[in-house]
């Protein structure tokens, strides 16, 4: 009985072995796992390069102050629209004592003076008229009179501007308040009521008191890495994603690439420009974070599997396709443009065919 039993256990191992074996060669391998396949079907394939960056105004101003003193009105705030010649701030000029004495010394000495010239003046008409002196001499008397008159005019005017902020010199209104020097909008204010500013001359930069640009013209301001710079070429289009607005569509074209490079983070990139389509039908904001996506080349509709299935030596291509009968056959294919997670496939396959997944790799 036992003998029997023995007898009955070997012939059912002996059949499952066999069933096992039969299953490993239809499939054409000798494991017993299943074997794992990707078929080979139509679709887009989009070669890009990254950019990084943020959206900035194409032309942004920085205004300034043309005298010295402290803020003491504002007329417009962040965010307002403003118009070329609008007022923006009013500065109260803020001179120190000797300032003030010095101006009003200066004046009384250009009116001294031209009370002097004036008493000259005076005399060589008298002499004029006695012909004891030349008309030429007389003129030249003329002249340095006018000229002290305006001298005298520029220290009233000097004065004013630094007693009053503002003076009015030939029907034309001189102030202390800053204009706007274009439309646009107030992006920023740097200074508040009470704050010091400092004038813009050829000696100094001055206090930057607001920053302006006209919204309606936006670019991508970013880099791309030095590995990409070289496939790309002003005009090609451009797809951003904007963190701030998930399912916006942005689109562009590249404008400008630098001729020079710089370090970021220990990597080398170059700066670029992308100039916004003005067709989109999105509110944008400076200083929104962007990626972009430079459209380097575009293929639709063709034949594709993903990358990894091919196995490349030197110039030649192939991959394992799995036969319908389920045998393995090695074949060597001609191949297109790659995004790095698939390749276009020009020759040496047909869509639906199953291309066998390579085994994974060993950790040694």
């Amino acid at each position: 009985m036992r003998r029997r039993t023995k007898l009955t256990i070997a012939v059912v191992a002996v059949v499952a072995v066999g069933s096992a074996a039969a299953a490993a060669v239809r499939n054409g391998d000798s494991s017993d796992e299943d074997v794992r396949t990707v078929e080979v079907e139509h679709g887009a394939i989009l070669d890009k390069a990254l950019a990084v960056g943020r959206i900035e105004p194409e032309v942004e101003i920085s205004v300034k102050s043309k005298i010295s003193g402290v803020v003491s009105r504002e007329f417009a705030d962040v965010g307002d629209f403003v118009r070329a010649g609008d007022p923006l701030l009013e500065i109260k000029p803020t001179p120190t004592p000797l300032e003030l004495v010095e101006s009003r010394r200066q004046l009384e000495l250009r009116q001294l003076e031209l009370d002097n010239l004036g008493k000259e003046l005076n005399r060589k008409r008298s002499l004029l008229e006695q012909g004891l002196i030349s008309q030429n001499e007389y003129d030249l008397a003329e002249r340095a009179y006018g000229e002290a008159e305006l001298n005298l005019k520029l220290a009233q005017e000097r004065l004013a501007l630094l007693e009053e902020g503002k003076v009015t010199i030939s029907d034309q209104s001189v102030d202390a308040i800053v204009k706007s020097p274009i439309n646009g909008f107030i992006l920023e204010k740097n200074v508040e009521i009470g704050d010091p500013v400092v004038p813009l001359n050829p000696y100094q930069e001055g206090t930057v008191i607001m920053s302006m640009a006209e919204m309606n013209a936006l670019i991508f301001r970013g880099t791309v890495d030095e590995i990409d710079v070289g496939r790309l070429r002003e005009g090609m289009p451009v797809e951003i994603k904007i963190g701030a607005l998930p399912g916006s569509k942005v689109t562009g074209r590249l404008s400008k690439i630098s001729l020079k490079a710089r370090t970021d983070d220990n990597s080398t990139v170059f700066p670029i420009e992308i100039e916004l389509d003005r067709s989109n039908d999105v509110v944008l904001r400076a200083g929104y974070s962007a990626n972009a996506d430079i459209i380097i080349d575009r293929r639709e509709d063709v034949l594709m599997i993903p990358e990894r299935l091919i196995d490349t030596s030197g110039d030649t291509a192939r991959v394992t396709v799995l036969l319908p009968s389920g045998e393995r056959e090695e074949r060597t294919i001609t191949t297109g443009l790659s995004d790095a997670i698939n390749i276009e496939i020009i020759d040496g396959l047909e869509e639906g065919e199953k291309v066998v997944e390579p085994p994974p790799r060993e950790i040694e």
